[in-house]
C-alpha cells in the first residue's frame, strides 16, 4: 500500500527506523490541502487539512501491512492521529494513499525546534518550497491564530 508522508516521516532515516519494509517511491505536492501544526505546545506536530488554494509537499512510500501497524502505533492512531485515504498522481495515474492527520478539535500550536529542523532538512533534500513550511509555522502561531479567528467571527 502507499503512504503519504508530509511530516517527520519524509526523513528517510526516521521512516526506515519505523517501517522496515518501506520503499521511497516519489515526491509530490497535494493541492488544496494546508500544512499546519496542532497539539499542546511544545508538542505540536504537523497535520494537514483540506483548504482551497494551498498545497502540501509529500514523500510517497510503499509500505507493508506490518509497516502500517507500526505507523498506527507510532502515530497514536486513532487518538492522536486519524487515518485517512486519498488519491495522488503517481506514475501517470491516480493511486490511493493512506495518510494521517490530527483530529479537528485539537488546538493549533508551535512544534519543537528539533522537529522543525527535521522538516526543513526534508524540504531541502527534496527541493520543496520552504515558503510552505514557513507559512505553516506562522499560521500555527497562537497569536496569529487568535487574530485569524477574530477576523472571521465578525
Amino acid at each position: 500500500m502507499k503512504y503519504l508522508a508530509y511530516g517527520a516521516n519524509m526523513d528517510e532515516a526516521i521512516m526506515y527506523s519505523r517501517c522496515r519494509d518501506a520503499v521511497l517511491l516519489d515526491t509530490g505536492v497535494m493541492p488544496d490541502y494546508r500544512l499546519m501544526f496542532k497539539g499542546e505546545e511544545p508538542n505540536a506536530y504537523a497535520t494537514i487539512e483540506p483548504w482551497k488554494g494551498y498545497s502540501v509537499p509529500y514523500v510517497l512510500w510503499e509500505i507493508s501491512n506490518d509497516d502500517l501497524l507500526a505507523l498506527d502505533r507510532f502515530e497514536g492512531y486513532p487518538t492522536h492521529y486519524l487515518r485517512y485515504w486519498g488519491d495522488v498522481e503517481f506514475d501517470g495515474k491516480s493511486v490511493e494513499v493512506i495518510y494521517y492527520a490530527k483530529p479537528d478539535e485539537l488546538p493549533i500550536g508551535q512544534p519543537m525546534t528539533h522537529y522543525v529542523e527535521v522538516l526543513q532538512a526534508a524540504y531541502e533534500r527534496f527541493g520543496f518550497d520552504m515558503n510552505i513550511l514557513d507559512e505553516a509555522l506562522r499560521f500555527s502561531n497562537e497569536d496569529y491564530q487568535r487574530r485569524f479567528k477574530r477576523r472571521f467571527k465578525q
